[in-house]
């Protein structure tokens, strides 16, 4: 297949790296190997740049890279990586870019979910959309005024650390609040529930009351039209829906909350898509950025 002005794209996790090329909004020649995460940073530098060769003969003409953690999308700095420790002030992009010799976009990993979601879901129909993944632990993403919004470093939307009853946000929307408050595995519960064992119904049940909780404080904070639920906890959506949605019942203004629209993401590759977008929209990005004249870090 070939095609001009190809991106290539790349989902670095803790576990994986998944990488791919858009056509028409879906991801062909998909490749996904596991990241050294422990590994020092040389090595893991070396795994990304092995998996972007793999593509060279595609001529891409451009990178788009999502990775979790606090990013500085202007300068392509990583910061402080959780789940990948040697990765605390990593110049990514001048990296890249050197061995590469193609420009090098990188934002957060939950912005090019929601960046994905927004450019190829049914939330493209709104201007203000959030979208929230929901796994091992919480992301959000922040599309304004059709437009990815991520703050300085990529601060925006960092929900989890907010705090919420005894804790924070991530220990009751993520699979922690199933570990630590019921010592159970969240796909196990999801399969039980599926079997309408009664227990696992009314936990999702509490579950979804917990992140209707999340969403409010979110309306509070964007007014979004749309959320897109996205992660690995999504499939288990039918459980946690009505104990979420009662839950955004509270919600005082309701000019917002009854219009708001609820997606649970369909799409294979949001995050690859939304990294592959990430070229075309850091055009806006930096033409914002010298009207704004924000700093940086780096």
């Amino acid at each position: 297949m070939k095609e001009k002005n190809l991106v290539l794209g790349l989902d670095i996790g803790g576990t994986k790296i998944s990488s791919g090329l858009n056509h028409n909004g879906q991801i062909y020649e998909r490749k996904e190997t596991k990241t050294p995460s422990s590994a020092p940073q040389e090595e893991i530098l070396e795994a990304i740049s092995q998996q972007i060769g793999e593509y060279l003969p595609f001529q891409f003409k451009a990178i788009g890279i999502g990775i979790p953690g606090l990013v500085d999308p202007i300068n392509g700095i990583v910061y402080n990586l959780a789940n990948i420790p040697s990765f605390q002030k990593v110049k990514l992009k001048d990296c890249l870019e050197k061995r590469f010799k193609v420009p090098v976009i990188i934002n957060n990993d939950a912005n090019c979910f929601t960046l994905g979601e927004y450019k190829y879901g049914p939330a493209k129909s709104h201007r203000h959309v959030i979208g929230i993944t929901l796994g091992t632990g919480i992301g959000t993403g922040v599309i304004a005024n059709s437009h990815l919004y991520t703050g300085y470093i990529c601060g925006a939307g960092e929900w989890g650390a907010v705090p919420y009853l005894d804790s924070t946000f991530e220990d009751y929307c993520s699979s922690k609040f199933f570990k630590r408050k019921y010592n159970q595995n969240a796909k196990k519960l999801a399969k039980k529930a599926e079997e309408n064992d009664p227990v696992s119904l009314r936990i999702f049940e509490e579950y979804g009351q917990h992140l209707g909780a999340l969403i409010s404080r979110i309306l509070f904070t964007y007014a979004p039209e749309a959320i897109v639920i996205g992660g690995s906890i999504r499939k288990a959506f039918p459980y946690f829906e009505n104990g979420m949605r009662q839950a955004i019942l509270q919600f005082p203004y309701k000019s917002i909350s009854e219009n708001l629209k609820i997606y649970v993401s369909h799409l294979e590759d949001s995050a690859i898509l939304g990294a592959i977008s990430l070229v075309e929209e850091n055009k806006y990005m930096m033409n914002n950025e010298k009207i704004s004249g924000t700093a940086s870090i780096a």
